[in-house]
């Protein structure tokens, strides 16, 4: 199995709604980067928000490993100028059983600041999501402990936005941010994200690498079928999920524009 470089692509993939699941595909090393990226994009899009970029002492070495790995001169800030993923390094402290974030190359992120995240280990990292330390930690905890050099991992989300940048910082409540979304006009006012998440361990110094490709369309231009399932994925959220999302503010017009688009 393997996973496209799209919103279409990546949503039959993705969990539709209820119990988190990491939901992890293997894939191949062909499989692991976007082949095309824009690296001018990337480029802005570092110069335009460079807090995007956070570094601990720690993550030098790692850092290069991986660069190396890219074929690219320097560290984690030149590797992540040289693909299209964000970039995010975690490893163990010396007397520690847990896994810290120890280097970020975020120009596009999801809902959050590498700046509040730095140094923190996976379980702090992940608080925000509901439902997360009761139905995820555990699984995800093992899966870190266990993998190997070699494999690729990926996974996928999605999530609803009120704008199409890359970047999304939402800087107002969501009742604000979608007031202006209707049933009638949700096609062109509702941005599906997704994020096609990738883990692999580096060989030589044993960091994990948390790619994040960052994808965005609005909601009309996806297919009929991704279309319906986002208009019931949002009825089955995780209790306390969807309002982290700020689904209550747009979850009636999605619903109601995906049973309009159903009907024609």
């Amino acid at each position: 199995m393997t996973l496209g470089f799209s919103v279409d692509s990546l949503l039959p993939k993705a969990r539709g709604g209820g119990q988190l699941r990491m939901g992890l595909v293997k894939l191949e090393e062909h499989q692991w980067l976007q082949p095309t990226p824009d690296l001018a994009a990337r480029a802005a899009g570092f110069a335009e928000w460079p807090q995007g970029l956070q570094l601990t002492p720690e993550v030098d070495a790692p850092g290069r490993e991986l660069a190396a790995m890219l074929g690219v001169d320097g560290a984690l800030p030149e590797a992540a100028l040289a693909v299209h993923e964000d970039l995010c390094l975690l490893t163990k402290r010396d007397g520690e059983e847990v896994y810290r974030l120890i280097g970020a190359a975020v120009a596009w992120p999801s809902d959050w600041h590498p700046a509040e995240k730095i140094g923190l280990p996976l379980r702090a990292l992940h608080a925000p999501i509901a439902g997360y330390e009761e139905q995820l930690a555990t699984g995800v905890d093992r899966f870190m402990e266990t993998l190997r050099p070699g494999p690729i991992y990926a996974r996928c989300n999605w999530f609803i936005a009120a704008v199409g940048e890359r970047r999304w910082l939402p800087d107002r409540p969501p009742q604000q941010a979608f007031a202006h979304v209707t049933a009638e006009n949700a096609g062109e006012t509702l941005f599906v994200r997704s994020e096609r998440q990738t883990l692999r361990r580096l060989p030589q110094t044993g960091a994990i690498l948390f790619g994040i490709g960052i994808y965005v369309e609005p909601l009309g231009k996806l297919s009929p079928a991704n279309i319906a399932m986002l208009g019931k994925a949002v009825q089955t959220l995780v209790s306390g999920e969807g309002d982290r999302r700020g689904a209550p503010a747009y979850a009636e017009s999605l619903i109601r524009y995906a049973e309009k688009r159903a009907a024609d």
